[in-house]
């Protein structure tokens, strides 16, 4: 198969970035639209936390991808509904026997230093991401793409030159790939997979993520990063299409309270930013063309340290059973955070392209009959009023988070007489702490890398890097393996689920939703992208 897409620039685009005089008054259209365009295009939001990298090869949370979109581009971009668009790659091919992928690279496409950007870009980044030299906290992405001699790299059984990337000429990258995967071509849009620049990195080292030592390629350049209080990024006037790019400047602030996010919001010193739990009916009622939500590819949960430093008693089957069932998700989806996020009872979002939601014995009870059942199976695991549970939870510094936890522990209290105590940590340190198995039960959400079930499921194989609880089950990672290979995994992935939901290696406690605001003269954002991918590039504010 081929993919390829022609983009044309409008006469009205190249007026926008070569006349300051038309810029300057704001009488400008924008390209596609014909909408006037403000004269201030700066674009100012609201992050939880500071991300712990923004090295393409070593980040690893949802922040700091929006960062590395605006300042690296892939092989492919995702347009506004998430379908596939070109990056620097403006088309591939496939072999008959689908393991085989051929990119064809633009001969445009620059490095911000004036550098071309070429294939050998990809293979250098995609290898280094795989070294363990590197140990980055994403190599796994790279295994899960079935690269050839990917898995082996990454366990250091092999040399990163004998991974199955290679570039071909300066725009040919060719990528093999250890058996088929239906979905490797929406995989490339991943920031683990952007180009980095070799000779900047040997250069500087660590070092060459900061202002003035970093080379990027995408529609935007870093100019400033204060470390938790904000990152500056600004338009690239090397990137190759500069001259349909609007946004000016992107400035991403770290607030950590989400209620002074918002107080900041409404006096108009964000264009975007988070509704904190439960307000979003009364904001949607007062600024209804502002409050915003929609599905988002993220699912809400709890993990369960399953290793010898656990709990002994979340060893237990029916512990960590009866801990789910008495989580009343309708409580706290309706309740505490009223966004439209959904209860889950499963693993993978319910609005997962391809995915049909599996009947789980849990989701079919009431809570009346999920309460009695925990209280049931608490007492045959020995616990109850004369031998109480005691047990550890840790979540990352929120508001949101504080709420849902507190909600969750009152009614593992009342329905089963279960002691919590809770623990919030700042998030690099709690990424930490939950990676070292040093928890009990830990906050956790996933989203995903790309839109289909795998990227869910996926977390649960032994071996996955982000398997927190350290869940084994031969069963799943023969059903997961199985998947990759099938024309329908649905089977495959309704009985991953069925076990999960037995075995409690994680609780689902809700499906996101994206819920923002959004200031009224911002457009372009990509509401109908269940990823919620979004680009500063395909961003813009009109005159009010």
């Amino acid at each position: 198969m081929t993919f390829s897409h022609k983009m044309m620039a409008s006469t009205a685009a190249l007026l926008i970035a070569s006349s300051s005089t038309v810029w300057a008054d704001g009488h400008a259209t924008h390209p596609e639209t014909g909408e006037t365009l403000a004269t201030d295009q700066t674009f100012t939001y609201r992050d939880l936390d500071e991300s712990p990298s923004i090295d393409p090869g070593v980040a690893e949370d949802s922040a700091g991808g929006d960062i590395l979109r605006d300042l690296f581009e892939g092989l492919y971009n995702q347009a506004a509904d998430g379908s596939l668009e070109p990056g620097v790659a403006l088309s591939h091919t496939v072999s008959d026997d689908n393991l085989v992928y051929t990119f064809t690279l633009r001969d445009n496409a620059k490095w911000s230093d004036g550098s071309p950007v070429t294939a050998g870009d990809f293979e250098y980044a995609w290898k280094r991401a795989a070294s363990p030299e590197l140990a980055s906290p994403y190599s796994w992405y790279i295994e899960l793409m079935a690269i050839e001699n990917a898995a082996a790299v990454i366990a250091g059984e092999m040399d990163p030159s004998e991974m199955g990337v290679t570039a071909i000429d300066d725009t040919t990258l060719e990528v093999r790939l250890s058996q088929p995967l239906p979905y490797f071509d929406q995989m490339v849009t991943h920031f683990t997979t952007f180009p980095v620049p070799e000779a900047v990195i040997a250069e500087h080292g660590a070092e060459w993520t900061k202002p003035g030592n970093m080379v990027s390629n995408g529609a935007y350049v870093l100019t400033e990063h204060v470390p938790q209080e904000k990152l500056v990024r600004e338009r690239n006037e090397m990137y190759w299409d500069n001259a349909n790019t609007i946004i000016d400047k992107t400035t991403s602030l770290v607030i950590n309270d989400e209620n002074v996010a918002l107080t900041r919001y409404l006096a108009g010193e964000l264009d975007r930013t988070d509704v904190p739990a439960g307000q979003f009916p009364a904001l949607q009622a007062e600024y209804p063309d502002q409050a915003v939500s929609v599905p988002l590819a993220c699912s809400y949960y709890y993990t369960v340290n399953m290793t010898d430093t656990t709990n002994p008693a979340l060893l237990d089957p029916k512990v960590r059973q009866a801990l789910s069932l008495a989580v009343n998700r309708d409580v706290v989806v309706e309740a505490v955070l009223a966004g439209g996020q959904k209860p889950a009872y499963t693993f993978t979002h319910w609005a997962t392209a391809g995915f049909e939601t599996p009947d789980t014995p849990i989701a079919g009870m009431s809570q009346e009959e999920r309460d009695a059942k925990a209280k049931e199976l608490m007492a045959e695991a020995g616990y109850g009023p004369d031998n109480p549970l005691s047990v550890n939870l840790i979540y990352n510094t929120s508001e949101a988070h504080k709420s849902v936890a507190i909600a969750i522990t009152q009614m593992w209290k009342q329905t089963l007489g279960v002691e919590t105590e809770l623990a919030n940590q700042e998030w690099q340190t709690f990424l930490e702490t939950r990676g070292n198995q040093d928890y009990e039960l830990a906050r956790a959400g996933w989203c995903a890398d790309y839109n289909e079930a795998s990227t869910f499921l996926d977390l649960m194989q032994s071996e996955s890097g982000y398997n927190d609880a350290k869940y084994v089950n031969a069963r799943v990672d023969e059903l997961l393996a199985e998947a990759k290979t099938s024309d329908n995994p649905q089977a495959a992935y309704t009985e991953v689920e069925q076990i999960i939901s037995a075995e409690v290696p994680i609780i689902p406690i809700y499906h996101y939703a994206a819920v923002k605001m959004f200031a009224e003269n911002l457009e372009g954002w990509p509401l109908e992208n269940f990823q919620q991918n979004w680009y500063s590039k395909d961003l813009y504010k009109v005159a009010e």
